[in-house]
């Protein structure tokens, strides 16, 4: 048997391990930083540089960004995007999937201003800030969860990678920054919103006729070239969705006015040609 503490050896000895639990739980809250820092899942800091430079066209069918707007709010951008990339791939994949979703759609809109404003006003495509050997989304400059990505990277390997979102709405949420693109929502998506802001960024698109309808003097449905580039998408059975004809089935009521041209599109078996892109910077100068 040992020999006994006398009080004042016990009482250091309890003095010592509560010493050795504080510095046990302050190492434990150092090892986790990105955990302890709060992330705005609102986007909060997003929606109020859209809401002041977002301009909406056509009844909220399509819009147009004000990016001398956003070049005096830059700052606020940077700060925006810099709390992106302060998102650790631990601490995203914490995140439930909605908010996985929304954080990707809001970095990939955010960052492709920020690369805009990098040339703004000298250019007059996101296609000026490439050549004919390089593409605009391909260099990896973003730092985003732990690594440089490109904006390829965020919407084909993340948002797009298969067995994780599955969702073909996504190709009316990004923005590509140009007239052809699908409109840049005046606030920023959300997880708890974000199916109706999806529903609600397809109506629009697919009601837009500069760049999806039903031609009556042809016969025909025309669609924007995004469903040619990713019809693959819309045949993965989001919503048993199997294919681009079923796709614009569901959505025949926005794509034409006529119910009888309606019924044709539901019928699935017209014939489907792809407008061409307007590559044009959507600039509300």
């Amino acid at each position: 048997m040992g020999r006994a503490l006398s009080p004042l050896g016990a009482c250091l000895m309890l003095r010592r391990r509560h010493f050795a639990l504080a510095l046990a739980l302050a190492a434990a809250a150092l090892a986790r930083p990105a955990f302890a820092q709060a992330f705005d899942h609102g986007h909060a800091a997003w929606t109020v540089l859209l809401s002041k430079h977002v301009v909406l066209l056509r009844g909220g069918q399509a819009s147009q960004l004000r990016y001398a707007g956003f070049a005096a709010d830059r700052p606020a951008l940077r700060s925006y995007v810099e709390s992106l990339s302060a998102v650790s791939a631990p601490h995203f994949a914490s995140f439930s999937k909605a908010q996985q979703q929304a954080f990707l759609i809001n970095a990939y809109n955010a960052f492709t201003v920020e690369l805009i404003l990098t040339k703004y006003p000298d250019l007059k495509s996101i296609k000026d800030l490439g050549s004919l050997l390089s593409s605009p989304w391909k260099p990896k400059w973003i730092a985003l969860l732990g690594g440089k990505v490109s904006l390829d990277d965020i919407e084909h390997q993340m948002l797009r990678k298969r067995g994780v979102y599955d969702d073909p709405r996504v190709h009316f949420a990004v923005n590509c920054a140009s007239i052809g693109c699908p409109m840049m929502r005046e606030e920023a998506f959300v997880a708890e919103r974000l199916d109706a802001q999806l529903a609600q960024q397809t109506q629009r698109f697919l009601a837009d006729r500069t760049r999806n309808r039903w031609n009556v003097q042809r016969g025909r449905l025309e669609l924007s070239k995004i469903f040619d580039w990713y019809g693959e998408d819309f045949a993965l059975g989001h919503r048993g969705i199997a294919s681009l004809a079923g796709f614009a089935a569901k959505h025949a009521d926005p794509l034409a006015d006529a119910q009888a041209d309606r019924e044709r599109i539901r019928s699935e078996k017209v014939e489907v040609a792809f407008l061409d892109y307007d590559w044009a910077l959507n600039d509300a100068r």
